[in-house]
């Protein structure tokens, strides 16, 4: 997802809240007049261009997003986007209570994302959240 001008890979295993996180963060940043988008939801494809990480859709899933429990809908997506973090959703009881130290997710293009874990189903948005993780970032 793309909030601002900020690339996000959401990671993590299947049932953590990878989807319905994407879709609160764009709702919530569109709700306060700031771009965001999703690229893709389940899947994406992650090439290397010009030394930088960059996340596509696969065309099978284009446009697509499941909400748990409610099945599949449409919702407007961009092709692509520059990556700049990866979020990993955690639930309370937080283990470990502090996330560990420059955590980074490794991907398979050989190449790394600075991890962010943001908890979800807590009273804190996780747009605000992100803005306290990322102070630097104005657009969120």
């Amino acid at each position: 997802m793309v909030l601002g001008t900020t690339g996000f890979l959401v990671t993590g295993p299947s049932g953590s809240g990878k989807s319905a996180l994407a879709l609160a963060c764009i709702s919530e940043i569109r709700r306060r007049g700031r771009f965001a988008a999703l690229i893709a939801d389940d899947r994406v494809d992650l090439t290397l261009a010009n030394g930088r990480i960059v996340a596509r859709c696969p065309p099978a899933i284009r446009g697509l997003i499941e909400i748990r429990g409610s099945g599949i809908v449409e919702v407007e997506t961009l092709s692509a986007c520059v990556l700049d973090w990866a979020i990993l959703p955690v639930r309370a009881p937080f283990d470990p209570r502090l996330a560990p130290e420059q955590e980074e997710l490794h991907l398979e293009v050989g190449r790394s994302l600075p991890m962010l874990r943001l908890p979800v189903e807590t009273l804190l948005s996780p747009v605000d959240a992100l803005a306290a993780l990322l102070p630097g970032k104005p657009g969120l």
